[in-house]
């Protein structure tokens, strides 16, 4: 099963594939869809959307796994913000009949690290051992994408947990 995490973010959209064989995981791709912040957000946004729809075509994921968005801003602006970045790659996800699932950031840092507020670095390192990596992922939107498909890896291994998270 190949498995696309998504990082959302107006700046940098993180992404990261892997493909699951059994108890194997490898890394097919990994990077960060940018936008610039100069732009208008009807620019902005269409960047992030067609960026992520080459990626999805390209990288043709049984899958994609979002960061669900955290409810308890301190400025709702940027969550207003994050809403429209959401929307777009869910746009695009769905517009190529890829499948979502959504994880609370607490939820992928556990499944990966096993401590839900595990710190960056923890992260980093998790990643790179898991999928056998000469180096730590960069950047770390990358990073966080690919803790998340990694996440929905280790549901592949429990169909209880799988069953029960649909």
């Amino acid at each position: 099963m190949r498995i696309c995490g998504v990082d959302p973010g107006l700046q940098r959209t993180g992404y990261g594939v892997v493909e699951v064989d059994g108890s194997r995981m490898a890394l097919v791709n990994a990077g960060v869809v940018r936008s610039l912040s100069s732009a208008a957000l009807a620019e902005r946004l269409r960047t992030i959307h067609a960026g992520m729809i080459h990626v999805l075509q390209t990288s043709r994921p049984d899958l994609a796994v979002f960061e669900a968005l955290y409810s308890h801003y301190t400025h709702p602006e940027t969550a207003i913000l994050m809403g429209h970045v959401r929307g777009v790659l869910l746009l695009a996800a769905g517009a190529l009949g890829i499948p979502v699932a959504e994880y609370s950031a607490t939820h992928i840092k556990k499944a990966v690290t096993g401590r839900g507020h595990a710190t960056k670095p923890q992260i980093q390192r998790m990643v790179q051992m898991l999928l056998n990596l000469p180096a730590p992922p960069e950047p770390d939107d990358a990073t966080d994408a690919l803790a998340g498909a990694i996440a929905y890896a280790h549901t592949l291994r429990a169909p209880a947990l799988q069953a029960a998270l649909q």
